[in-house]
């Protein structure tokens, strides 16, 4: 395969279709077969932190169709491309080219040809408004937790303590809406929080919903700021909240504006571990 810069990427600023040229083609195993475009809109599942599932779609080529059954990160130093879990770098990591990889069955596309992309809409819709509730929900829960630590901690966007980025174990985004797990354990009190805030939930919960809803009701702009249009630009999910602008590193699609959400709420769960607690958020969003 032939591609100095990666894959352009266009579903940041919100593409559902694309046209490109097929740069790679890699037998991906299991009958299926790893296409490369030099451009798509389609988005792929990050290996690294897997948190917003690949889009639905297909490639057009000519008259035939090609259901894309995956789509996946790929890597390569110069020499042979690495595909998803084999891919033993974060994405933007200097001296690899990341490419987007879209898998399917049966193809005789082959390098050179010219290819239509068409992403399912509807779906990739319900995955960005569950994606930007899943961002508004953990600065929400930031600052309703802000209250528990003891000691100056490392902040977020807006200024709170940044419990979510200290203790997420595991985040993923579903159709409108998301499920974050979160870990308590000794590292998180050395640095100062304080668990027994856990031991009433619905009032975190309570306070989190209250921030949701002033945001949303904002109808703030949202949008997503990369430094470049390949894969491996470093992107950041931008949008002014009353508190200030909220600036997170995301690699994710989103809606373009609070005004598409008529809300968003969050629920919690803490249960006893090994070794201290898992809090689990569920989101849920609703659009307008």
């Amino acid at each position: 395969m032939s591609l100095s810069d990666g894959t352009v990427v266009t579903y940041p600023a919100g593409a559902t279709t694309s046209t490109g040229t097929v740069a790679g083609v890699m037998d991906a195993g299991g009958g299926r077969t790893a296409i490369v475009l030099d451009a798509t809109a389609f988005h792929p599942v990050d290996t690294a932190w897997p948190d917003q599932p690949a889009d639905r779609g297909m490639l057009r080529v000519g008259d035939a169709v090609y259901d894309v059954v995956d789509a996946v990160i790929g890597a390569t130093q110069g020499d042979g491309l690495l595909l998803g879990p084999d891919v033993p770098v974060r994405t933007g990591t200097e001296g690899w080219t990341f490419v987007v990889a879209h898998l399917v069955e049966d193809s005789a596309i082959a390098l050179g040809d010219p290819v239509e992309v068409e992403v399912d809409a509807a779906y990739r819709a319900a995955l960005s408004a569950g994606h930007t509730a899943c961002h508004l929900a953990s600065l929400a829960l930031d600052a309703a937790l802000a209250e528990a630590w003891t000691k100056p901690a490392p902040t977020d966007a807006l200024g709170a303590p940044a419990f979510d980025s200290l203790a997420i174990q595991e985040s993923r985004i579903v159709p409108d809406g998301s499920r974050d797990v979160y870990r308590v354990g000794k590292s998180l009190r050395r640095k100062g929080f304080d668990p027994a805030v856990l031991d009433d939930v619905a009032s975190i919960a309570a306070r989190a919903n209250g921030l949701l809803a002033a945001w949303i009701a904002t109808g703030a702009p949202v949008h997503v700021e990369a430094p470049g249009e390949t894969l491996a630009a470093r992107r950041s999910w931008v949008c002014a909240l009353p508190g200030g602008e909220a600036r997170i590193p995301c690699g994710g699609t989103h809606v373009s504006s609070l005004a598409e959400l008529r809300s968003a709420v969050v629920s919690l769960e803490a249960h006893s571990v090994e070794g201290g607690l898992e809090l689990v958020m569920t989101t849920a969003a609703v659009r307008a």
